[in-house]
Order: structure tokens, then C-alpha cells, then sequence
């Protein structure tokens, strides 16, 4: 057992849209990643997905609304809606997910990682 500063592990790698596990509990990964520009668009058909802020600036574009994340601030996208995060700049973000979670759900992508292959740290 051991504490977790995502901060730390952040600055320990820089590629952007490339999620790494922190931490799993009860079949969750926790993990955490760099943003910059716009993502795919994607939905999970059975996975909800909570994007927790930790620095810079973020929106989760849905297709009828923009949720804007500030530092400190997290919003859970529920299974089924199709979802894009936008981040303006870099952002470092915390993620809580299913372990299964395939990063792009449905979508096939150059940004795609299968929940299998995550880097772990």
C-alpha cells in the first residue's frame, strides 16, 4: 500500500491523449493523462467515465451541450452519451473507469488503447 500523487506521475511522461494506470480499485482503473486540442469523438456503450481536472482547462463536448472543467472540478459522462474532451492548452486530467474500458469506446482511432495494453506506473 502506498499514496498517489497524480501530479508526480504526470511529470514523469509527456505523450498527450495516452492514459497510464495509477492505481485500480474494485475493478476501476484510476488513471491519468496530458490533453491538449480535441480528442475523438466516442461513446462506451457500457462504461461511465468521471474526468477529474487537475490542471489547465478542459470541456467535455457533448452533442447537445459543453461542460467546462476547471481545475478541481470533475463531471462523469455516462455510459451511451458520445462525448469529445477538448483541452485548451495542456490540461492534466484524473480519470476513474471501468478496468475493461477501451480509451476510444466504439470509435477506431490513432488514439486507441486497448485496456489490456495501458502502461501502468
Amino acid at each position: 500500500m502506498h499514496k498517489v500523487d497524480p501530479l508526480a506521475k504526470l511529470a514523469t511522461f509527456d505523450e498527450t491523449w495516452v492514459p497510464k494506470v495509477v492505481a485500480e480499485l474494485n475493478g476501476q482503473y484510476v488513471k491519468v493523462a496530458h490533453f491538449e486540442g480535441s480528442y475523438v469523438w466516442h461513446s462506451h456503450a457500457q462504461e461511465d467515465e468521471l474526468f477529474y481536472l487537475l490542471a489547465g482547462k478542459l470541456d467535455i463536448e457533448l452533442r447537445d451541450q459543453t461542460i467546462s472543467l476547471d481545475p478541481g472540478e470533475f463531471f462523469v459522462v455516462p455510459h451511451g452519451v458520445e462525448h469529445r474532451p477538448v483541452a485548451h492548452g495542456r490540461a492534466q486530467c484524473l480519470l476513474f473507469e471501468p478496468a475493461a474500458t477501451r480509451n476510444t469506446g466504439g470509435a477506431d482511432h490513432e488514439y486507441t488503447i486497448e485496456a489490456d495494453d495501458l502502461e501502468r506506473i
